[in-house]
C-alpha cells in the first residue's frame, strides 16, 4: 500500500528535567495518521531549531546529534520501503514498532496454513490420516485462490482476516468453486482451525470467527434398498475385478465397516463373542472408537470365499481390498451392470448397513451405534429415520386391523350420534 510518509523531530516541553533539557521525539506520519516515539535524547530547548527540526550550531556535539537524527529518519524510510516491496500493510504504528523492535514477525495466512499442514504430514499414522491432510491441503488451496481473487495478493497478514473475509470466503466457495453448502462450511471450519492457532499464539488479538457459526444443511444419505442389495449380492456375471469389489462392498453392507477399516481388518480382530458366534471387534481408524459387530452369514460367506487368497494367506488382512479410488471407480461399473441408479461409493455400504440391514429390521439405535463405533447416539440418529418401506408395512398392518374391526361389527349396528 503506497502513501505519503514524513518524519518530524521535536522536543516535548512537557518532558523537561530540572536542568531545563527536553526529550526529543520523532513523529511518523503516514497517510495522515501519526505515531510518536521518544528518541531517548535530551537537548537544551533554546538550542532547538523548530523550523528545521534540528539542533542549531556547528560544534562537534551538535553535528553528531544531527547525524543521529538523519540515521533515525533514514531507518524509518528503509522500513517503509521494505514493507512496500514485500506488499505488506503499512502504517505509522507498524513503522514505529518495527523501528523499536516490538513488531516481531508479520504472520501471513498461507504461511501459518502451510506450517500446520507440514506438521500434520509428519504425523500421518500418529493421530492424523492422509485423507485429513488432503482436506486441509484443499482448504489451503481454496483460501489461496480467494486471497488472489478478492485481495489481488499472493498472501495476506493474518491480522487482516475479519468477519467480512470469512463471509466472502463462503460466498467465493459457493459461487466460484461450485461447492455445495456443507462442503463450503467444511472448508471454512478447516480454515477456522488455522485462525485459532494464530489467536492462541497471540499473532492476532481478536477471534474473527466470534460472530460466525457453522450451519449445516441436513442431507438425505443414500443407501441401497433390500431389493437393490439383493440384486447386487446375487449378480453372477461380473468380471473378476468387479466381483472382488462387489464382494467387499457387500461385506461392508453387512458389517457397517468403513473402507479404511476393512482394509485394516486382521484375523486378530475377529473373536468369539458372548453368544458363541464370531464377532469383529476393532478400533475404528477415524475415531479410535471400538466397533463390536456380530458377523452375519453373508459377511461370513465372503470371508470364507477369500480365505485362500494369497493376500490373506500372507497375513496381510482378512480380505484383499483394493485402493479406495479403484473401488469407487469399479462401483460405478457395478451399478450400471446391476441397473442401480445411485452413486455407489464405498461409504454408501456403511449407510446401507445402518438403514436397510439393521434399523429397518428392528435393531435398536443403541446397538447400531455400538456396531458403527460411534461415540455418541447423536451421530447415529442421522440414520434413524423412518423408511418409506417401514411406513408402508406398518400402514398395511393398520389397514388389516381396521378391516377386521369393521367386519366384526353387527350388521344392524348404526353409528352413534355425537
Amino acid at each position: 500500500m503506497s502513501g505519503k510518509i514524513s518524519i518530524l523531530f521535536y522536543p516535548k516541553k512537557s518532558d523537561t528535567d530540572t536542568d531545563g533539557k527536553v526529550t526529543v521525539y520523532a513523529r511518523i506520519t503516514f497517510n495522515g495518521k501519526r505515531a510518536e516515539l521518544s528518541l531517548g535524547r535530551r537537548v537544551e530547548e533554546q538550542r532547538w531549531d523548530s523550523h528545521g527540526g534540528r539542533l542549531r550550531g556547528t560544534s562537534m556535539e551538535v553535528s553528531k546529534f544531527n547525524r543521529f537524527l538523519d540515521t533515525v529518519k533514514n531507518r524509518c524510510f528503509e522500513i517503509h520501503d521494505a514493507l512496500l516491496r514485500q506488499d505488506q500493510d503499512i502504517s505509522a504504528s507498524i513503522i514505529k514498532n518495527i523501528y523499536l523492535g516490538k513488531e516481531g514477525k508479520e504472520w501471513m495466512v498461507l504461511e501459518i496454513f502451510q506450517n500446520h499442514n507440514d506438521e500434520m504430514e509428519s504425523l500421518i499414522g500418529k493421530g492424523f490420516t492422509k485423507g485429513t491432510l488432503q482436506r486441509y491441503n484443499a482448504a489451503k488451496k481454496h483460501v489461496s485462490d480467494y486471497i488472489k481473487h478478492a485481495y489481488h495478493r499472493n498472501d495476506l497478514p493474518v491480522k487482516k482476516v475479519d468477519h467480512k473475509f470469512i463471509t466472502g470466503l463462503e460466498f467465493f466457495l459457493k459461487s466460484k468453486k461450485n461447492c455445495d453448502h456443507n462442503t463450503a462450511i467444511k472448508y471454512i471450519v478447516n480454515f477456522k482451525k488455522i485462525i485459532r492457532i494464530a489467536y492462541a499464539n497471540q499473532w492476532i488479538n481478536r477471534d474473527p470467527f466470534f460472530h460466525w457459526k457453522a450451519t449445516w444443511k441436513t442431507k438425505e444419505k443414500q443407501y441401497l434398498t433390500q431389493a437393490e442389495l439383493d440384486t447386487l449380492k446375487n449378480k453372477k456375471s461380473f468380471l473378476p475385478r468387479l466381483d472382488l469389489v462387489r464382494d467387499i462392498f457387500v461385506f461392508c453392507c453387512y458389517t457397517g465397516l468403513a473402507y479404511s477399516d476393512v482394509k485394516l481388518l486382521k484375523q486378530g480382530d475377529i473373536i468369539i463373542g458372548v453368544n458363541g458366534d464370531r464377532w469383529i471387534k476393532m478400533a475404528r481408524k477415524k475415531t479410535k472408537a471400538i466397533s463390536s459387530i456380530p458377523l452375519l452369514p453373508p459377511a461370513e460367506a465372503i470371508i470364507e470365499k477369500y480365505s485362500e487368497h494369497p493376500y490373506v494367506l500372507d497375513g496381510k488382512g482378512v480380505l484383499p481390498v483394493l485402493t479406495n479410488q479403484k473401488s469407487n471407480a469399479y462401483l460405478k461399473e457395478i451399478a450400471d451392470v446391476c441397473g442401480i441408479h445411485k452413486n455407489l461409493t464405498t461409504h454408501l455400504a456403511r449407510h446401507t448397513f445402518a438403514t436397510t440391514v439393521t434399523l429397518s429390521n428392528g435393531v435398536s439405535i443403541a446397538s447400531v451405534s455400538k456396531m458403527l463405533g460411534h461415540s455418541s447416539l447423536k451421530t447415529t440418529q442421522i440414520y434413524a429415520k423412518v423408511l418409506d418401506s417401514k411406513i408402508a408395512n406398518e400402514m398395511d398392518l393398520l389397514k388389516e386391523r381396521l378391516k377386521e374391526q369393521e367386519s366384526q361389527k353387527p350388521e344392524n349396528e348404526t353409528p352413534s350420534k355425537t
